[in-house]
């Protein structure tokens, strides 16, 4: 009995070896596959996200057509469909035999999403602006015609406050955020949103014509970032930058703002470069 056991468990090894070296059967090859894929976990989820990334890229997939763009043999594909079918994130037609993401991906990302809270999450980054600059940094978010004040940094070297408040809202045509975020829409939503606001004059500087608020907005689109030159508040400019939410729309954004007296265009130029740096931080951080 010691000796069939001795030779069943020799034979084990003499073919584990055989598969493993390359010398196996056709059939020995979906065996290697299986035992490679155990000894490294980490390939088995790297080959489920490939997967899954391949499907949401290409849409429904037979077995062949997603083996052949995966570049792994069929059976290996199959056992990684399987697995996601198994775990919800994948079916089967049954008419076409073909694979398609479920919407438990969406599931997640909602969840996730409900946990996301963007101050948290922009706040260090408007901390640190202010502290490059020294000035009071803001930001906001789109609401339909107008941009709300959701957080605000104050100066910590100026003695002069600005007077916006967390929870106030600004038009977007006479604010630096709202060229921002307008610069980030076509020009047929810019103009229904021109359409569908109060347009007057706050200062003698305020833009109050359609065509040429769509020509500062190619500056802005050209330079990355927009300026509120005394347009919303006499003796404060602002300058901006636009920040798109998860889904590419222009949600969020944020400005540096000060009395003219230290913002001059020179000064202009030397924030500008902390904004463009600070919107890309702040973009990677967000999406």
């Amino acid at each position: 009995m010691n000796t069939e056991q001795n030779n069943k468990e020799s034979t084990g090894k003499q073919v584990e070896k055989e598969i493993l070296n390359g010398t196996g059967t056709a059939a020995g090859e979906d065996t290697r596959e299986e035992i490679r894929e155990e000894k490294n976990p980490i390939q088995v989820a790297d080959r489920l996200f490939l997967t899954m990334e391949t499907l949401a890229q290409r849409g429904p997939m037979g077995l062949i057509e997603l083996s052949n763009q995966m570049e792994l043999h069929k059976s290996t594909v199959h056992r990684l469909l399987n697995s996601l079918i198994y775990m919800g994130y994948a079916r089967q037609d049954l008419e076409t035999g073909k694979y398609s993401l479920t919407f438990k991906l969406l599931e997640l990302s909602n969840q996730l999403l409900a946990h996301v809270d963007v101050i948290e999450i922009v706040r260090p980054y408007l901390k640190k602006l202010m502290r490059q600059t020294g000035e009071t940094v803001h930001f906001v978010q789109k609401d339909g015609n107008y941009a709300v004040y959701i957080d605000k940094v104050e100066s910590d070297q100026n003695s002069v406050r600005m007077v916006s408040k967390v929870g106030s809202r600004i038009p977007l045509y006479c604010s630096g955020v709202g060229k921002t975020m307008a610069a980030q829409m076509t020009e047929e939503q810019v103009r229904k949103m021109w359409a569908k606001s109060s347009i007057h004059a706050l200062t003698p500087h305020t833009i109050v014509d359609c065509d040429e608020y769509l020509k500062t907005l190619e500056e802005v689109r050209e330079k990355g970032y927009a300026l509120d030159n005394e347009e919303n508040e006499l003796g404060v400019r602002c300058i901006a930058a636009g920040v798109t939410d998860y889904k590419g729309r222009p949600k969020y954004a944020f400005s540096i703002s000060a009395p003219v007296s230290r913002m001059d265009d020179q000064r202009v130029e030397e924030l500008a470069y902390y904004v463009l740096k600070m919107k890309e931080e702040i973009a990677r951080a967000i999406q």
